[in-house]
């Protein structure tokens, strides 16, 4: 009988930099060859278990994309292992991608084909029939609050928080068993975004997924996150169920703490959100 590790991904002491001038303004170091590098994460562990819904807390330029590219095969670290239910990402990359998918904050199509055709495409990619593709993207499409008329449109007539709900029916219509969501929600409207959340509720709920969410939105974390890791210039300065986050902040005036109170404690930052898109 098959069994399922129940660890879904093990991230272990991973680093990765770019040459200095490239990128974000980070924190540098020089490598083994004296060229100064910025880092941009800096020796990340944690783990995910299998089913869990794990957040990843940080501002713009935290890292946070980094390392979901890093895990997503997209990007090579320079040091640590990343393991997908024991596949090593970088020596099994093949095996790694059919467990995966992805979901960014700057989605891509081909913008004169229709939500439809670009599922159907993507499907066909993932070895999918269009039949089955069809039918399964109706249903994720409309569960994400689009109307049937919608899906037949160009996606460039489609505003900027419908097209990031094509992008998560894209991601799920493969039924990845990992699946990362790399600040699904930043710019959509209040409705959308509520939507969005709901069905990442569904997935969480009723699926077999593990899913592995980025975002700087402190109510999305704690509503959606089993666990939570706050990622501060590129590395992990606190890492706890939200609750327990919260243990780490003293209540003052009789309140009790938030994530954003945690989150300003335990690296004097603000957190700057993206203005909401209307729709």
């Amino acid at each position: 009988m098959c069994t399922v590790d129940p660890i879904a991904l093990q991230v272990s002491d991973v680093t990765k930099w770019f040459p200095k001038g490239e990128g974000p303004r980070w924190p540098w170091k020089r490598d083994s060859k004296g060229r100064n590098n910025v880092v941009a994460v800096n020796s990340v562990s944690f783990q995910v278990g299998h089913r869990e819904v794990f957040g990843i807390l940080g501002p713009n330029g935290s890292g946070k994309s980094t390392l979901v590219r890093c895990i997503s095969t997209l990007l090579l670290y320079d040091a640590g292992r990343i393991t997908i239910f024991g596949h090593d990402v970088l020596r099994e990359e093949r095996a790694v991608k059919q467990f995966i998918n992805r979901v960014s904050v700057e989605a891509s199509f081909f913008k004169k084909l229709s939500p439809m055709e670009n599922l159907i495409y993507g499907a066909r990619l993932y070895g999918l029939g269009a039949r089955e593709a069809r039918q399964r993207a109706l249903e994720i499409l409309e569960r994400l609050g689009l109307k049937r008329e919608s899906i037949f449109q160009p996606m460039e007539e489609m505003s900027r928080g419908m097209q990031q709900k094509v992008a998560i029916a894209r991601a799920f219509l493969t039924r990845p068993i990992l699946l990362l969501l790399d600040e699904p929600t930043t710019g959509l409207a209040p409705r959308s975004k509520r939507e969005v959340q709901a069905f990442v509720e569904e997935l969480r709920d009723t699926h077999d997924a593990t899913i592995l969410l980025t975002t700087h939105d402190m109510q999305e974390a704690e509503t959606l996150c089993d666990r939570i890791a706050i990622l501060d210039d590129g590395r992990i300065v606190a890492l706890d169920t939200p609750a327990g986050l919260k243990e780490l902040v003293p209540r003052v005036n009789g309140h009790d703490p938030t994530l954003e109170d945690v989150f300003v404690e335990l690296t004097g930052k603000q957190l700057v959100k993206e203005e909401e898109v209307d729709e």
